[in-house]
């Protein structure tokens, strides 16, 4: 595309509103390099990444890009070698690279497979977070450099501060000395050369000794550093010179960190500059309301509710605000570049949507009409929206907007290039026209306004009917404005030319910037020199010198043109109600659709009142249950305490599930036990078991009272043995164990349901091995265990008989405390505490009783 079509056509202040929307210096630059692709699948890829950056603003917000004006600045200095950039502009580079860290991570994150062209450029944002946290370590929001950006930095201003302390106090002994003072013009410490001095009067120089840096305008007051603080100036000048070097080392560093990446850096920009460009095209694509345009793939051009873009409100305020580029720039040339469209044109709030429609096989469109009536408007939309397109845009136009891919495109319009070049409208006209014909190449568009003016009418007209018909026969499309009769004709004659005019409201004669296809217009050139203001006898002199054929045609064509007007009109009706139908079918949807929702909730609600009632009556039952459990073991408890049971004391044991049938078990053997006073031992089973006299550590023995079987730990003087049961520890007297003499023939014994049966069989056959057993209980019983400072398999050993305790005391919530550390304690006890058989809920103390530090254990009743 030619610069002098795109400056006709306005495409340069299309960049200059989108550059307005770039977030940062580097997309401010690549906005403006902005020119329309000729490629298809360029075209497609830049309106697909378009079309995704909008999404992503609608689902996001945005890109958190960001940039001041020393960006710039530091790349600039990055590039000298060896030179330390300065703080505020490392921290201008370090919040730039910030933001791009931060859209990377946002873009990734919600990307999931749904933006493959806006994926890679996010990806090519490298991350500098090393950098970035290198730089807002040593250097503070104001750009002053911290003092723990290094040791040594810190230790010269350490110094700096207790000598210039020392030089106050020394200089201030002086200003409240006695003998001092009284030589003294002001009793002020002031500065000269970088030193601090005294103001002395002239007449007392000598009076305190030291050097003279300096003399008032009037010679009294001599500035005058004492000799007691020349040595303090001197160390405190060294040390600034110390720290201004350390400083400058400081920045090298950081600022070689960054050439260090160099390559990452030049992507990391040029990646940013990309997606400021994508971001600053979707936000201009939002603004005008645009739509994705569908690239034809037989060469029409199709654009429906077409507006044009720099006529459209929120355009012409982003223009006189500025923008980016400067409120005074941009409406200067604004008012320079705008003169092309009518003024009446101009004054319209925002633009009427108009179809434009060159469809094959035509190929021609002829658009007339009265004067200020939106032709030369249309005629800019028909080549400024595929240029937008072209150019990765979305225009501004009703969905169905069909456009191809223009390899050439090419505008006639207004008189600046032939003023320029001075020659006559005429002759700039032609010369534009041959230069088009030289480089048109296909598909292309060729945009004519008022062909064959400024020269003879009949010459004129007739020139232009050969010129459009060179073009179609080229194969171009062809939009032409004209108000020349010859070229009207042409259009209701020609195969493949098509007549299109803009209307008019018939008393008043306004233009209404409707298009009419059909219908060749009429100038209505008289009329709408009335409605102007021209005097009336002017207007009727025009008239009367009008040939009878002219008045005929004239006549002719604003009779068809107020047909179609009526037409048109009846037609506007018919969608008017159409439309208001399918609102009120709309309407009646939505609010059959809010009945049905309201039943729904009603149901739901219902559901919930029901739901909550059965709550209530289950919460109900389970207290009367829990009440009647409580009873029921207050009685056992009684009961057991009546009959003095006595059993072998248990240290641990597996209670959990089998709780309640051992509690009768208990009471059974009790009773029995109590029935018989001698001992005997039930020869039943005697081919698996034997007698315990021989009993060892490590024999498999069973438990004769209560049925059950383990191995032998450990043997004591006072004829007892501990036995592990399951993992479990209990003592029993020797003689109530028997030996497993084949541990084949009594695999399987153990189960619970055998178990019971073995100890009733013996009990049933008067077996009583002298067991009368006692209950032993510790004295007190402890809720809380503290396991603070243990490891892992301590804490759960602890744990799993602590847990064993609070079973045998009838506790049923207890709290073990592990503290919060690292979290690896906590996790291990309550994956523990979740499987454990004699528990029921684990979860943590509330916030005034420990918080996550303490875990919570409910205990099976």
């Amino acid at each position: 595309m030619s610069p002098g079509t795109l400056r006709t056509l306005e495409f340069d202040r299309i960049v200059q509103v989108v550059r307005t929307f770039a977030l940062t210096p580097l997309g401010a630059r690549r906005v403006s390099t902005l020119q329309p692709a000729t490629e298809t699948v360029q075209v497609l890829r830049g309106l697909a990444l378009t079309r995704e950056v909008v999404a992503f603003h609608d689902e996001a917000g945005g890109f958190p890009l960001r940039a001041n004006e020393g960006l710039d600045q530091a790349l600039a200095a990055l590039k000298i070698v060896g030179r330390a950039v300065e703080p505020q502009r490392l921290l201008a580079l370090a919040d730039f690279l910030d933001s791009t860290g931060q859209t990377r991570v946002l873009v990734l994150e919600r990307e999931r497979g749904r933006w493959p062209h806006l994926r890679p450029l996010a990806e090519g944002l490298a991350s500098f977070t090393v950098e970035i946290a290198a730089v807002r370590r040593a250097i503070g929001p104001s750009g002053d450099l911290l003092d723990d950006a290094s040791d040594l930095l810190r230790k010269i201003r350490a110094r700096l501060r207790r000598q210039r302390q020392q030089l106050r106090a020394t200089l201030e002994a002086y200003l409240r000395g006695r003998e001092t003072a009284r030589y003294l013009q002001e009793p002020v410490v002031t500065e000269r050369n970088g030193r601090f001095v005294l103001m002395v009067k002239a007449e007392h120089r000598h009076a305190i000794p030291g050097l003279v840096h300096g003399a008032s305008a009037s010679g009294a007051t001599l500035f005058l550093e004492p000799l007691a603080s020349s040595d303090i100036n001197n160390d405190i000048a060294a040390l600034e010179d110390q720290e201004t070097e350390e400083i400058q080392r400081i920045l090298r560093e950081l600022s070689d960190r960054f050439r260090a990446r160099a390559s990452d850096l030049r992507d990391t920009l040029d990646a940013a500059a990309a997606l400021d460009l994508a971001q600053a095209k979707a936000r201009f694509s939002q603004t005008i309301k645009g739509v994705e345009p569908i690239l034809a793939a037989d060469g029409r051009l199709e654009l429906r509710g077409a507006r044009h873009p720099l006529l459209m409100a929120a355009v012409r305020h982003r223009l006189e605000d500025g923008g980016a580029n400067g409120r005074a720039e941009l409406v200067e040339e604004r008012q320079d570049r705008i003169g092309s469209i009518d003024a009446a044109e101009r004054n319209v709030l925002e633009p009427v949507p108009v179809d434009l429609l060159v469809i094959p096989p035509t190929r021609v469109l002829v658009v007339t009409g009265p004067n200020t009536g939106g032709k030369t408007v249309a005629l800019k939309t028909a080549g400024l929206l595929p240029l937008m397109a072209q150019a990765g845009l979305l225009v501004p136009a009703d969905k169905g907007t069909q456009l191809p891919v223009f390899q050439s495109l090419f505008a006639d319009i207004g008189d600046e290039q032939s003023i320029a070049a001075n020659l006559s409208t005429f002759s700039g006209h032609v010369t534009n026209i041959a230069a088009m014909d030289r480089a048109l190449a296909l598909p292309g568009l060729v945009l004519l306004d008022e062909l064959g003016a400024g020269t003879d009418p009949v010459d004129g007209g007739a020139l232009g009917v050969a010129i459009v018909d060179h073009f179609r026969t080229r194969g171009a499309l062809v939009i032409v404005t004209t108000h020349h009769d010859q070229l009207k004709s042409y259009a209701l004659t020609t195969e493949g030319v098509t007549a299109a005019a803009f209307g008019f409201e018939p008393e008043t004669f306004a233009p209404t910037y409707r298009l009419l296809y059909g219908s060749p217009g009429a100038s209505l050139a008289l009329e709408i020199a009335t409605r102007l203001g021209l005097d009336p006898e002017i207007v009727d002199r025009a008239r009367q010198h009008r040939t009878g054929e002219q008045a005929q045609l004239a006549e002719r064509l604003a009779r068809m043109d107020r047909d179609l007007q009526a037409l048109d009109q009846e037609q506007r009706l018919a969608r008017r109600t159409r439309e208001q139908a399918e609102a009120e079918l709309a309407a009646a949807r939505v609010r059959e659709a809010a009945i049905r929702e309201r039943e729904a909730q009603l149901r739901r609600r219902l559901e919930t009142t029901l739901n909550e009632r059965l709550r209530d009556a289950r919460r109900e039952i389970d207290r009367v249950v829990a009440d009647l459990k409580a009873k029921a073991a207050q009685i056992e408890t009684d009961a057991r305490r009546r009959a003095a049971p006595r059993l072998v004391a248990v240290t641990t044991g597996e209670l959990g599930g089998l709780r309640s049938d051992a509690r009768a078990r208990l009471e059974e053997l009790s009773d029995r036990a109590q029935r018989n006073s001698e001992p005997h031992v039930t020869t039943e089973g005697a081919d698996a078991l034997e007698h315990s006299r021989d009993t060892r550590v490590g024999d498999r023995v069973v438990v004769a009272p209560l049925g059950v079987e383990g191995t032998v730990q450990s043997l004591s003087p006072r004829g007892e043995a501990e036995v592990d049961v399951r993992g479990k520890r209990l003592r029993a007297a020797l003689s109530d164990l028997h030996l497993v003499s084949s541990p084949a023939r009594t695999q399987g014994r153990v189960a619970r349901g055998e178990q019971g049966r073995t100890a009733r069989d013996d009990l049933d056959r008067g077996a009583s091995s002298h067991v009368t057993v006692t209950l032993e209980s510790p004295e007190t019983t402890a809720t809380e265990l503290n396991v603070i400072g243990c490891t892992v398999n301590e804490a759960l050993d602890r744990a799993d008989k602590f847990l064993d305790q609070a079973i045998l005391a009838d506790t049923r919530v207890v709290r073990v405390v592990h503290g919060h550390g690292t979290g690896r304690l906590r996790e291990a006890l309550r994956a523990f505490l979740k499987e454990h058989p004699l528990v029921t809920g684990v979860g943590p103390a509330a916030d005034e009783h420990g918080g996550r530090a303490v875990t919570v254990v409910e205990l099976k009743e």
